[in-house]
């Protein structure tokens, strides 16, 4: 399974989130984020990690310019869109990224209705996280989405699901939905962009319980 920790703003801590075991780590780029992190700090801690984790950088209705110049900085993997970008912004985001770069749309699910969204980027980008909405905020808010409105949910991408995610419910998040992935931002955080190693512990000893 893939286990994304979002919002990395350390070097020591994103190494040590990998070694526990931590597939693929998050950087937000949107600088009105409380876990902001710029160009340069990404790829400080990019070149301390191997070559096989995701850097994956989130983005929120920026434009083609600004995301590429920050891939190209930052030495990211992967590009995930958590704003209202359209499927032709998509389009035209794969046309001027590097063709190894991972294309990842976010999409805050309010309602079951929500989901019919999806359906327009399924042959745009490479896969699909569901998160919690929230009026104010994009990502980070400690909210779940409801379980329930996923159980049906199937999709021809993997999907990751995220939203409020924490050591505490994860076992019985997975006991309900079979997601391709996990992200997890606030619910293994002292406070935003300082992550709790702790509970990074405790969730990936949950994980091992039910693999």
């Amino acid at each position: 399974m893939r286990v994304k920790i979002c919002g990395l703003t350390q070097v020591n801590q994103a190494q040590e989130i990998v070694t526990q075991g931590a597939n693929s780590l998050g950087f937000i780029c949107v600088e009105r984020s409380p876990r902001y992190i710029p160009p340069e700090k990404i790829k400080a801690i990019a070149i301390s990690l191997p070559s096989k984790i995701d850097k994956v950088g989130v983005f929120a209705d920026h434009s083609l310019a600004e995301i590429t110049k920050t891939v190209a900085i930052a030495r990211l993997t992967s590009v995930q869109l958590h704003g209202a970008e359209s499927p032709d912004f998509c389009d035209r985001l794969r046309q001027a990224l590097p063709p190894n770069i991972e294309l990842i749309k976010a999409f805050r699910i309010k309602t079951p209705t929500s989901l019919e969204d999806v359906e327009a980027y399924l042959d745009r980008v490479d896969t699909l996280l569901l998160d919690a909405y929230h009026p104010q905020m994009l990502g980070g808010t400690g909210h779940t989405i409801d379980w329930q409105d996923l159980q049906q949910f199937h999709s021809s991408l993997p999907w990751m699901l995220a939203g409020g995610l924490t050591p505490d419910n994860i076992n019985d998040a997975l006991s309900r939905l079979k997601p391709d992935g996990i992200d997890l931002s606030s619910g293994v955080e002292r406070a935003p962009g300082d992550k709790d190693l702790t509970k990074v512990t405790q969730l990936f000893e949950k994980l091992a319980s039910v693999r």
